[in-house]
């Protein structure tokens, strides 16, 4: 069975870490406009992945919440903490 590209795609984590070298490698701004156009375009495929994990893992959170024996959809709020 041949993988599809989302199983190949890294963890939120790897994603993110990956992420911050193109950043600073293309702050340093000695690449060429090939290579800086080819980081900045892994870069944005990288945080769209980021960006969709993220949506995930609220989805996930929003659906466990629940009161009174009913689920509701609740948004976190990190200073209700």
């Amino acid at each position: 069975m041949a993988k599809s590209s989302k199983a190949e795609a890294p963890d939120f984590e790897a994603a993110l870490k990956e992420l911050e070298s193109i950043v600073a490698t293309l702050e340093k701004g000695d690449l060429n406009l090939d290579a800086a156009l080819k980081h900045f375009e892994r870069g944005i495929a990288l945080t769209r992945r980021c960006q969709t994990a993220l949506k995930q893992a609220e989805l996930k959170v929003e659906m466990l919440v629940e009161k009174d024996g009913q689920a509701r959809l609740t948004p976190f709020d990190a200073k209700d903490e």
